[in-house]
């Protein structure tokens, strides 16, 4: 989920009852690899986070990210972030009995507790943020973090030129369709990515976390229209 409302047509599925009810199935097939990125999450993390490491995760609605960092991780305690509040319901019940473990909080990263965190996560929301909003987020993250602590990012990055941005916005559609995605919610979703979605190439990206305090931010995760990057504070 995003950290900013700024009324786009995809923001508004997190108002939608079914959107809300269906976001793991629709998010596995749209998102190659959804479930690998987690993972490989959890293992950056914990390349320098401590044991009882307390994290940050910014756009933690739905919980799926929550769930698989406290498993991989039982000694790891959380904030989550987010400010739908259909959306911070279903992390709450995705997460189940690792619940106690996690402090869901309504809002945006303003809202977030001040920290020092032990580490910070931002999946599958940069996207949502214009290059202003996206460059103050990725700061105030950095800011709540210990020196040292690791931040992972990964949310739709592909190149902006005219002819490549049209291509890969069909293959974001031709995978989805492939992965057994309704034909109708593929074009919804493709032509409200196309028209108020904003995407930055990847080395783009990158620039803007390292600009935000990450400066040896580099790329772990590349799948399709998708990219994901780690950094330390």
């Amino acid at each position: 989920m995003a950290d900013d409302d700024s009324g786009s047509p995809m923001l508004s599925n997190f108002e939608d009852p079914d959107f809300v009810a269906n976001y793991a199935e629709v998010t596995s097939r749209f998102v190659p690899g959804r479930d690998a990125l987690h993972r490989t999450t959890a293992i950056l993390l914990a390349e320098h986070a401590p044991a009882d490491a307390h994290v940050l995760v910014v756009g933690a609605g739905g919980g799926l990210e929550l769930k698989a960092l406290a498993e991989a991780q039982p000694g790891w305690t959380f904030v989550g972030i987010d400010p739908s509040p259909d959306m911070l319901q279903l992390a709450e019940r995705t997460l189940g009995s690792l619940a106690p473990r996690v402090t869901l909080v309504e809002g945006y990263i303003d809202d977030a507790p001040a920290g020092p965190f032990d580490a910070a996560t931002c999946l599958l929301t940069l996207h949502f943020l214009d290059r202003i909003e996206r460059g103050r987020t990725v700061r105030a993250i950095h800011d709540r973090l210990k020196p040292g602590a690791p931040f992972v990012a990964a949310h739709g990055s592909f190149p902006q030129e005219p002819a490549a941005r049209s291509r890969w916005l069909r293959r974001y559609a031709d995978y989805a369709l492939a992965s057994g995605a309704h034909p109708e919610q593929v074009a919804t979703a493709h032509a409200a990515v196309a028209a108020s979605v904003t995407m930055f190439a990847p080395d783009e990206d990158e620039a803007m976390l390292r600009e935000g305090g990450f400066a040896d931010a580099e790329l772990f995760f590349a799948a399709f229209t998708w990219r994901g990057w780690v950094g330390h504070a």
